[in-house]
């Protein structure tokens, strides 16, 4: 049985287990930038329901996420994640930075945006990529 839309957004919730597991194949992509491009340039992008959540928040639009495509770098891999392989990636530049955690599904041919965030100065170094030493 499926979950229910969420009637805030009219999306199913994506979960790892069960009917609304899309694969269940740990597949990493050769060049993990790239198909996430690729996959958002092409419509295949699914938001979790912890991503919607946290965009109201954070006042951060789907629109900034998705024009930040061009501008993608990798921050940080984390192939065994609890469902998929994921990736935090940097877009946009400066003041309107973003971090943002991909999760991507190759067999599925999609990626799901988990959560969203403006890096905060006293966590990142300034290009953003780097994380400070905790002191």
């Amino acid at each position: 049985m499926n979950p229910p839309p969420n009637a805030a957004f009219g999306e199913r919730r994506l979960t790892c287990q069960g009917e609304d597991r899309v694969t269940d194949k740990r597949l990493a992509p050769s060049d993990p930038i790239r198909f996430i491009q690729d996959c958002i340039r092409r419509g295949h992008v699914l938001w979790t329901y912890q991503v919607n959540m946290r965009l109201v928040g954070r006042f951060i639009p789907r629109t900034t996420i998705l024009g930040a495509v061009e501008t993608l770098e990798l921050v940080e891999a984390y192939p065994e994640d609890k469902c998929l392989p994921s990736y935090l990636v940097l877009g946009g530049a400066g003041a309107d930075a973003l971090h943002v955690l991909v999760a991507v599904d190759v067999e599925g041919d999609n990626v799901r945006v988990v959560t969203a965030y403006r890096p905060d100065s006293s966590e990142w170094q300034d290009d953003w990529k780097t994380r400070r030493p905790k002191q």
